[in-house]
C-alpha cells in the first residue's frame, strides 16, 4: 500500500483546492474536472486501504504536531472508519461531477451581469470551496485525536457557510448565517465534552476515553456531546434549522450537507458508545424516544410540503433519526444496522435531492402543484427520483432495506417493552416514508403534463455528466443491498468485537 495513504486522502483535496485558487484564470472551466481528478485519486487510495483492512487489519498513521499538550495527527482506518470514509468520498466525487454543469447554470442565474472573467472567478471558487468537504469528511472519519476531529468539524461548518452564501437560493446569506450559528453551537458542545475528557484523562486520544468510564463526569461528557450532535442531526426539538438550510443551499451539495449532519452518528458511536458503554446505558431509552418522535414528525412534515426543495429537506429530519434509533437500542446489531442505515441514507438523500435538483434545474419550478407528467419528457430523472425515494424508504434491493432489517432485529433483540413499542412505531414511520416517496413521484412525474411544460423544448433529461454520477450511487446502493456482508464484515469486528471483549 502507498505510504501516507490516509494523510494523502486529507491533503490531496486541499492541495487541489489550492491549485485551483492560485491558477483559477488559467484553469478556467476545467476546474471541475481538476477537482474530479483529485477525488478519483483519493477514492483509489481508499479502495487500497479497504483491501488492506480486509486482509491485514487496521491502517494506522501518526504524525506529532505538539508534544505538550500532546496534539497529533493520529489517523486510524479500521472496518468502521474506512466504510464511512469510502462512501463519503464516493458521494463527494459524484456530486463534484454533477456540479460541473449545475454550477455553471447557477452562476448564470445568480450573476447574469458578470463578464467572462467574473464567471470564471465564481465557477472556480465553487470547486475550491467544495474540496474542503472531502478534507473534513476524511479527517472526521480517520481522526483518533479529539482536537483534530473538532478542527475538521469546524472546517466543514466554515466552508458550508461560503458555499451557501455565494451559491444558495432564497435569502442565501441569512440562511448561511443560520447554518453557521447552528454548526458552531454543535461544535461548542462537542468541545465542552472534549475539555472535560482532557481534564480527567490528560489526553486527547480517543483510545484513552475509556479511562473515564465509571467517573461521575462521564455523564456530563455524554450529555454535552449528545446535545451538540442532536442539533447537527436535527433531532426534535433541535431541528428548526434543517428545513431552511437544507432547502436553500445549492442543490448540487445537498448530499454533502446530509453527510455533514449525519456523520454525527458515527462520531457518537466512536467517541461515546464504545468507550463509555456502561455510562451510556442511561441515555439509550431517551435517545430511542426522541428518535422515534423525530421519525414520525419529520415524515408528516414532509408530506405537507409543496416546495420541490423542501420535500427532501424535511425528509432529512426523519431519516437522520433512524440511525439514532439503532444506536439508542444499544445492541451490537442495532448499532451496526444504525450505522449501515446512515451510509444508506446519505446515498439515498444524494440521489433524491439531486433528482429534485434536476427538475428545478430544467423547469425552474419549485412548486409541485405546477408540475406533473414529467416522466414523459424526463424518464431518467423520474427513475432516479423514484430510486432515491425507495432508497430512503428501505425498499429492496437497496442497501437501506438490509440496514433496516439488521437494525430492527437489534432493537427487538432488547427483549423489553420499550424496544417492542419503539420498534413497532419505527416500522410505522417507514410506511410514512414509503407514502411520501410514492406520493411525490406520482404528483411530479405522472398524470397530465401541464401545457407550459409540454411546449417547452428545454424540459428533458439533462446531460449525462449530471445523470451518470447518480446512477453510480444507485448501483452502489443496490450492490450493498444484495451483498450487505460487504459492510457488515467491516463493522462486526469493530463493534461486535469491541463489545464482546468488554
Amino acid at each position: 500500500m502507498m505510504p501516507f495513504t490516509l494523510l494523502q486522502t486529507i491533503l490531496v483535496p486541499a492541495l487541489v483546492a489550492l491549485v485551483i485558487l492560485l491558477f483559477r484564470y488559467r484553469i478556467g472551466k476545467k476546474a471541475g474536472w481538476v477537482a474530479v481528478s483529485g477525488l478519483i485519486y483519493t477514492t483509489g487510495l481508499l479502495l487500497a486501504a479497504l483491501v488492506h483492512i480486509y486482509h491485514g487489519g487496521p491502517v494506522i498513521e501518526r504524525y506529532t504536531i505538539l508534544s505538550s499538550p500532546e496534539i497529533t495527527i493520529h489517523l486510524v482506518a479500521d472496518g468502521l472508519s474506512i466504510a464511512v470514509a469510502l462512501i463519503c468520498n464516493l458521494l463527494c466525487l459524484a456530486l463534484c461531477t454533477y456540479s460541473i454543469k449545475y454550477i455553471d447554470h447557477r452562476i448564470e442565474i445568480l450573476y447574469p451581469d458578470l463578464d467572462e472573467k467574473g464567471q470564471i472567478n465564481y465557477f472556480t471558487s465553487f470547486f475550491y470551496l467544495l474540496l474542503p468537504f472531502p478534507v473534513g469528511f476524511m479527517g472526521v472519519s480517520f481522526s483518533a485525536d479529539l482536537v483534530m476531529m473538532y478542527f475538521f468539524l469546524e472546517v466543514l461548518t466554515l466552508f458550508l457557510f461560503f458555499l451557501m452564501a455565494y451559491f444558495g437560493y432564497q435569502d442565501r446569506v441569512k440562511v448561511a448565517v443560520m447554518c453557521f450559528i447552528w454548526g458552531v453551537f454543535s461544535a461548542l458542545f462537542f468541545l465542552g465534552g472534549v475539555v472535560i475528557i482532557y481534564s480527567q484523562v490528560g489526553s486527547f486520544q480517543m483510545d484513552q476515553i475509556h479511562l473515564l468510564s465509571g467517573h461521575p463526569l462521564a455523564f456530563w461528557v455524554i450529555l454535552l456531546v449528545l446535545i451538540g450532535f442532536f442539533a447537527k442531526l436535527a433531532i426534535v426539538p433541535l431541528h428548526v434549522w434543517m428545513p431552511w438550510v437544507h432547502a436553500e443551499h445549492p442543490t448540487c451539495i445537498a448530499g454533502l450537507l446530509a453527510v455533514y449532519a449525519n456523520i454525527a452518528a458515527y462520531i457518537i458511536v466512536r467517541m461515546l458508545v464504545l468507550p463509555l458503554w456502561d455510562d451510556f446505558q442511561v441515555f439509550g431509552p431517551p435517545i430511542m424516544i426522541f428518535a422515534v418522535i423525530t421519525m414520525v414528525y419529520g415524515s408528516l412534515l414532509t408530506l405537507a410540503q409543496t416546495d420541490m426543495k423542501r420535500i427532501p429537506a424535511c425528509s432529512t429530519i426523519s431519516q437522520s433519526a433512524y440511525s439514532m434509533l439503532g444506536i439508542g437500542a444499544l445492541t451490537a446489531a442495532s448499532i451496526e444496522g444504525g450505522l449501515f442505515f446512515f451510509l444508506s441514507h446519505i446515498m439515498g438523500k444524494t440521489v433524491f435531492f439531486s433528482a429534485c435538483g434536476l427538475v428545478v434545474y430544467t423547469t425552474h419550478i419549485r412548486d409541485i402543484n405546477r408540475l406533473g407528467g414529467l416522466a414523459t419528457k424526463m424518464p431518467i430523472t423520474a427513475l432516479l427520483f423514484l430510486s432515491g425515494g425507495m432508497m430512503l424508504a428501505g425498499i429492496p434491493p437497496f442497501s437501506s432495506f438490509a440496514a433496516e432489517v439488521v437494525m430492527f432485529a437489534g432493537i427487538f433483540e432488547r427483549g423489553d417493552n420499550l424496544g417492542l413499542i419503539i420498534g413497532i412505531i419505527g416500522l410505522v414511520a417507514i410506511l410514512l416514508t414509503i407514502s411520501y416517496a410514492v406520493h411525490f413521484t406520482r404528483v411530479i412525474f405522472f398524470g397530465p403534463l401541464p401545457e407550459h411544460l409540454a411546449q417547452d423544448d428545454h424540459v428533458r433529461d439533462p446531460s449525462w455528466i449530471m445523470v451518470a454520477p447518480l446512477v453510480v450511487i444507485v448501483l452502489t446502493s443496490v450492490a450493498l443491498g444484495l451483498y450487505p456482508s460487504l459492510i457488515m464484515n467491516l463493522f462486526e469486528p469493530v463493534i461486535s468485537g469491541y463489545l464482546a471483549n468488554m
